[in-house]
This record gives structure tokens, C-alpha cells and sequence, in this order.
């Protein structure tokens, strides 16, 4: 099967359904008990959620470490909903963030970027993923690499919506902020490899939960797509996110996990949760829509 490229996916989806990105971060305490109590409650969960946002929700985002601790059930149900999601049009961020040397950083680049056809398992081929950068720009040359040939997209952190974020990425390296020589690495690449797409396949990762900051470093990624996770359950708020956005429709991308999964009475019916995540997707929609200006340029 033939899949559009990272960045054909984020302007076909965005002007059908939007910017929000449906995170799915299965944590069988959070979501209701009818998906059972037996190890195949992950897999029900996951086939609930692809099928209650196709045609809602244009992207998804699967955090891989909800799956790896759920063993070798978990891995097998990232990768049937990777396919799953993939063979409906929602584009697929793996939010595994992968970094490392050498060797290494290829290897992950092979297992997540790269399809079976040339020469990667396809398991776990997902159309775009989340990398840690923080061990220097080479270990980002595998996974661009990849990213470049097989048309992916990558999220680089820049700027994380964590509390303890500013510890490091907030502090001066000679007159620069750790954030913003980030910044300036991820648009420098992104620059190299834009090809003729008005969006750089190498996008940035900037929390929703640090408007100012994400305002700044905005200013230094005028073509990168911003992911912003933090809005919901982190406390990002929705009249600030406009913020990270630049001039583009599609340079923003809007994650929410538990904000539209999270239920407290866990005895809900099935057919309620889904009425529950339908209307918590159109509750969010409604606070981060925005209408570009017509005058879309792109900063020099």
C-alpha cells in the first residue's frame, strides 16, 4: 500500500479535520472496565479509539511506553493500531523519543521510519516520530536521514511541557538558551531538507504549557510544525496555544491524551464513552480553532 508523504498527510488532514491529534496512551486504571480485566483489554481499548476518531480526528499519537509495559500483548497491539490507523488516513506519531549514537540511532531510525520494502521490520513503520536530541546533532542524522528518503516527519524536543523542563533546556550556554540553540538545529536541518514544501518535515516539540517561550522559539521555526502536547490533563491552556502557531495551516499540531480518554466513574457504558470522547473532541476543537489570515507568506 502506497501512504502520502509526513507532510502531504499534515496538509490533507489538517484541512479535513483540523489540528488536534487523538494521543493514545492506554492505562487500564484511567478507562472504563468494560474493555475488561483479561490482557487483551489493551487491544479492545485501542480498536475502540481508532474506530470512535476516524473521521473526526485527522492525526493520532501512540506513546509507546504504555505499550512496552504492557510486554510482548502491548507490542503487538502498538502495531496492529499503527496499521490500523494508517490504512484509515489518520497519520501516526510514535511518541517513542529515540536518541543515540551511531549505529544505534540507525537502528531505531530502521525500526520506526522505515517501511518493510526496504529493508525495515514494518511493524512498528509509523509516519512520523518523536527523537531526543540532547546527545548532540549526529545522533539526529540516522532518523533524518530516513525521514528524508522514505518521506517521514520528526519531532525533535525543543522546549517540553514537564515541570522540571526549564532545569535544563531554560538555562545559558554562552549567550544562547539550551532551548534556542534547539531551535536553531531543528530549523537549520529542516531547512536542508524542505525540498519544495512550504512546511519542514523536521518539526520541533514545544509545550503547550509555555506560551511565552513557545512564542519565542516560534520566531526561530517560521517553517518547522510545532507539537504542543500539554493542553488538557497538563493544564496547557487553550487561548495561549495560538502562540506556537506561525503562518501556516498545519504548523501546529494539538496532542491531547487523557483529556479526551480520562473517565472517573470507570463503570460507563460503552456507548457513553464514546459519546463522552465525541464530545470532548468537538469541546477541543471548538477552543483551539483558528482561522489563518490570508495573507499566509512565510517569514523571510
Amino acid at each position: 500500500m502506497e501512504f502520502p508523504s509526513w507532510i502531504e498527510l499534515v496538509e490533507r488532514n489538517v484541512a479535513k479535520f483540523g489540528d488536534l491529534v487523538a494521543g493514545i496512551d492506554p492505562s487500564r486504571s484511567d478507562v472504563p472496565e468494560f474493555f475488561g480485566q483479561d490482557d487483551v483489554w489493551i487491544e479492545r481499548f485501542v480498536d475502540f479509539m481508532i474506530e470512535s476518531i476516524e473521521g473526526r480526528i485527522g492525526f493520532v499519537k501512540f506513546q509507546s511506553a504504555y505499550f512496552e509495559a504492557c510486554g510482548l500483548t502491548g507490542l503487538r497491539v502498538l502495531a496492529a493500531g499503527i496499521e490500523k490507523a494508517r490504512a484509515a488516513g489518520i497519520g501516526v506519531i510514535l511518541d517513542a523519543k529515540r536518541g543515540d549514537i551511531g549505529a544505534t540511532a540507525a537502528a531505531y531510525a530502521r525500526a520506526y521510519l522505515t517501511p518493510a520494502s526496504a529493508g525495515g521490520s514494518g511493524d512498528f513503520e509509523a509516519d512520523c516520530l518523536t527523537v531526543n536530541p540532547l546527545m548532540g546533532p549526529d545522533t539526529l542524522e540516522p532518523f533524518v536521514e530516513c525521514a528524508n528518503r522514505f518521506g517521514k516527519g520528526l519531532f525533535v524536543l525543543c522546549r517540553t511541557s514537564n515541570p522540571g523542563a526549564g532545569w535544563l533546556q531554560d538555562k545559558m550556554t554562552g549567550n544562547r538558551l539550551v532551548s534556542d540553540r534547539l531551535a536553531d538545529l531543528i530549523a537549520a536541518i529542516g531547512a536542508n531538507t524542505n525540498g519544495s514544501s512550504r512546511m519542514n518535515a523536521i518539526g520541533a516539540v514545544v509545550g503547550a504549557t509555555v506560551p511565552h517561550e513557545g512564542r519565542r522559539l516560534r520566531q526561530l521555526l517560521p517553517r518547522s510544525i510545532i507539537l504542543a502536547p500539554g493542553l488538557g490533563a497538563q493544564g496547557g491552556d487553550a487561548a495561549a496555544i495560538h502562540s506556537l502557531r506561525g503562518n501556516i495551516p498545519g504548523d501546529l499540531l494539538i496532542p491531547v491524551s487523557r483529556g479526551l480518554t480520562l473517565v472517573r466513574d470507570r463503570g460507563i457504558s460503552a456507548a457513553d464513552y464514546r459519546q463522552l470522547i465525541i464530545d470532548r473532541i468537538d469541546g477541543f476543537k471548538a477552543a483551539v480553532a483558528y482561522d489563518y489570515p490570508d495573507n499566509r507568506a512565510i517569514p523571510a
